[in-house]
Formats: C-alpha cells, structure tokens, sequence
C-alpha cells in the first residue's frame, strides 16, 4: 500500500471551506482549514487526483522538510542539510519561489537565493558541477514559506496556476479568475439541478465552470501539464487510468444561459466554450440586462456585474439599480448571487440579501450575496414553509467576522501576485467534516518524502480531446494520453496550437 504523505492545497481567501469539502469528498485524510490553505494527507494517487480533480485549488504542495530559523544563514544551513540527490541531479533545472511574512526576512527573493545558493552549493561539493535554474519551465519547483521563523519547505507538485485550466482562448478587461468562479458556484451548493444564467457572463468563465460542476468533470481535462510528471518517481500509468477515468461524471439534464451587452464579449466567451466542448449545454446570447425576462424554468443566477477595475462602466450605480428592478420583478421564484466590491453598488440592489460571504477578487475584498425572490412577503414566505437561510449558510456567514479579524491582509499584497501565492502559517487549524467544522489545536510534525534519482523529462504533452458530437461529454471525446483516441480515427485538434491564456 502507497504510504500517505502531508500534502498543502493553496486557494484564495474566503474559499478555504469550499476546498475543504472539495477534498473529503475526494477521499483525503486529515483534512485540515487554514488561512487560504488547505492541509491534508493521502498518496501519489491522491496527489494525482488533488491536482486533476479539484475546482477551487491553485496550487498543491508536498511539504519534504519543516524547520526553524532565524537568520538567512540558518535557512542555508538547513536546506543544505537535505541530500538534493534525491530530488535533482546536474542534468535537470530547478526554479525556488518564495513567500515570506517576517521581521526577519523581509524579501522573499533574498529566500529564494539562499535557497537555490545552498542546493548549488552542495552539488558542487559532491560533484564539482552545478543544476541550472530555469525560472520558465524548470524540471523541479520549489517553494518555501517563512511565518517569523517557522520555515516550510515543498515540492511544487502543480506547476503552473491551476486556475489556468486551458480552456480559454480569448479574454476580457478583468476576467474572473476561475477558481474563484468555481466556489462561487460551490458556495451556492449548486449542482446543476436547475437551469443556470450569467446576464453578464463576459468572457463565458461562470457558464464553463458551472458546466464542469454540473457533469462532474474534472477541471484538468484541458489542461497539457503538471509539475509531477518531472518528477523521479512519477508513475505514468496511475496518472493515465485516473486522466481516462470518466465513471464520476454525470448527465446534465438542464441548461446554461449567458448574456452580455457587449457582442465583442459574446463572441469571445462563444469561442472558450467551444474550446472546452461544451456548446451542447450552454448557450450565449448578445442582450441587455435590462432586457431579462422571467425565465420558464426553474433557475439560479451566479454574476460578477462591474466594479473595481470594470467601473469605468457608464452610470455604476444605475446599472446596478437596474439590477435589483430586473430581479424584482422578472426573477420572482429563484435565487440570485452577485459578487461586488463597494458598498453603494449593493446599496443600489434595493433588495435585502438573505447571505453574504466575503471574498477577495484580485486585491478587492468583495461580497458575495444571495438574494431569494419571491412573491408577496417575507412574513408570508415563511408562513408558506420557505427557508431564507439554511442551518449551513449560517454558519458559514460566521466566516465573515474571521475574515475582520484579519484585514492587515490588504497590506500583504504587494508582495504577491494576484491573491494568489498562500499562507502556510503556524495557527489554530479547523478539522473539516461534511456536517461542520469543530476547533482544535494539533501539532504538526514533520515529514520527508524522497523520490528515486532518475528523471522522466521527454514525456509528450497530453493530447487534447476533439469537439466531435457527443451527448455525455459535451461536444468532445476523451483520449488516453498514449494519444490513442477511443472510437475515433479523425486528426484531432489541440490545446497547444493556442495561446491558453
């Protein structure tokens, strides 16, 4: 049996639960919420699996040595104490990134030369060579977080961004982030039991995201790389049968609907869903919000109308006062969620919102709301059986009042790259369960986990699928990453002739 190992996955602020659900749901061990971190144990297959399968993670890490200092020579001396062989050799590149949050260490690139400066160091004593460094695409990524003087060391084992799904061939000004698109539909406990609509869907990422949450799919169908595969002991076969596996997903028997005043919008969020192959479940159209109608089925609405960097928009306030009389009387029956910055757009609504949620776009410490429309009064709703907020919503409204507790945040981002680099910090973790979180304080103990010497780095990148019909995959077919096609013989077209992002 595959011994477990301590395994991090990075979100953003305020997705943190949503994460943690993500992972007891796939099978982790240890499920543990932090500050926009995620701490866990499991396997190489579950490691796998983190990384293919999770929606709201940007990164997941292997912690290979836990340590304290306090000076930049201590951390020299205890990065030079781990025999490098293990993990690298003169052959292969490697990269360090660095995330730093103390007195002590005030510039995390200072970090990342000592770093790569004691693993350079010992192979020249031992060899009389030296690995290069490959900022780019280096054969082995680093990171390492310093809290004061608790230190952690890892293995990057995702590589680039996992918000970068593939997926996406053009963008708009501000596009949504896609992980956090991704927990906004999760905090809603959507599901894809009703229909789903995004009047200002913009580059079409809500409308994408729901669709892989509503089919089940896993967000690295799209996706050409990960770090792992460079690694010494990746096991290729394990990684295809979990890439082939598509026994999870699920039929979705209702649809998808974006709209956008802007036709430049239109068209570029038509063509990213047709780059996933999912044009048989969604459907975008060039309308006005102020157009909207009352849909004929059930549905719920998930939107990130203008603010912040989008508020060079004419009349704000008035777009948003539009909002709330399109929901007021053309919505009536279902809930709407709207994600926003400042406080007079919500103003504007003219609705009160049954939930809110804090979470960051960007640097933007924004809202997330729930509006429940519904006919006659609240008094009367309720007398009718209606439930204007859930037993779990209240609960995680408590996420608010720790979200206040820490607003020096804001200051930190200067430091960082759009939210996106995380806090792996010494602090009171929350054990995750499905039915609620309960407070605990567990040491940590330190663990190492070394591959084998040999590298595997002429591997091919994985073959995309083809939008060819298909009623249960949404327009495309899967293949095995051998590049053989099941029930299909066509020359199929791929990710990497674009730009993904």
């Amino acid at each position: 049996m595959e011994q477990e190992f301590e395994m991090i996955a990075k979100t953003f602020m305020g997705l943190e639960p949503v994460l943690a659900k993500e992972l007891t749901q796939l099978g982790a061990n240890n499920v543990e919420i932090g500050r926009r971190m995620v701490s866990f144990t499991g396997d190489k297959e579950m490691m796998y699996r983190a990384n293919f399968a999770l929606h709201t993670a940007i990164k997941i890490l292997k912690p290979i040595k836990h340590f304290k200092a306090k000076s930049a020579d201590d951390v020299y001396e205890e990065i030079k104490k781990i025999d490098w062989t293990d993990y690298l050799d003169n052959e292969h590149t490697f990269a360090v990134d660095a995330v730093v949050f103390s007195e002590e260490f005030r510039h995390s690139k200072f970090v990342s030369y000592k770093v790569k400066d004691a693993i350079v160091d010992q192979f020249r004593s031992k060899t009389g060579n030296r690995p290069n460094i490959s900022i780019s695409n280096p054969d082995l990524r680093l990171h390492i977080h310093i809290a004061e003087d608790h230190c952690t060391l890892c293995l990057d084992s995702s590589g680039e961004s996992l918000h970068r799904r593939g997926y996406r061939q053009e963008s708009v000004e501000a596009p949504l982030n896609e992980v956090l698109a991704a927990g906004m539909i999760l905090m809603t406990g959507w599901q894809g039991d009703t229909d789903f609509i995004d009047p200002m869907c913009g580059s079409g990422t809500l409308l994408i995201e729901a669709a892989l949450i509503a089919r089940n799919m896993a967000p690295g169908l799209f996706r050409k790389s990960y770090a792992f595969e460079k690694w010494a002991d990746f096991d290729a076969e394990l990684f295809d049968r979990i890439y082939n596996d598509e026994s999870q997903e699920r039929e979705f028997k209702h649809h998808i609907y974006g709209y956008d005043v802007d036709m430049k919008a239109v068209n570029t969020a038509r063509l990213n869903v047709r780059a996933a192959g999912l044009t048989d479940c969604i459907t975008i159209e060039n309308q006005d919000f102020k157009d909207f109608q009352q849909p004929k089925e059930k549905s719920i609405m998930v939107t990130n109308p203008p603010y912040g960097e989008r508020i060079s928009t004419p009349d704000l306030l008035g777009t948003y006062r539009m909002i709330g009389e399109r929901l007021k009387h053309q919505f009536q029956g279902n809930d709407a969620w709207i994600l926003s910055y400042r406080e007079e757009c919500f103003e504007q609504i003219g609705l009160k919102p049954s939930i809110k949620y804090p979470l960051f776009n960007g640097s933007l410490e924004c809202e997330f709301r729930k509006y429940q429309l519904f006919d006659g009064k609240l008094r009367e709703f309720r007398k009718d059986g209606g439930v204007v907020k859930t037993d779990d919503e209240k609960r995680q409204m408590a996420e608010k009042h720790r979200f206040k507790k820490n607003r020096d945040f804001k200051q930190r981002l200067d430091e960082q790259t759009e939210n996106e680099e995380g806090d792996i910090l010494s602090f009171t973790f929350h054990r995750h369960d499905l039915k609620g979180d309960r407070e605990y304080r567990k040491p940590r103990e330190p663990r190492e986990e070394r591959g084998q010497k040999d590298f595997r780095d002429n591997r091919k990148s994985r073959p995309s699928r083809d939008y060819k019909s298909s009623p249960n995959r949404g327009g495309h077919e899967r293949f095995d990453r051998s590049g053989k096609g099941k029930g299909f013989n066509k020359p199929r077209r791929r990710f990497d002739d674009h730009d993904d992002e």
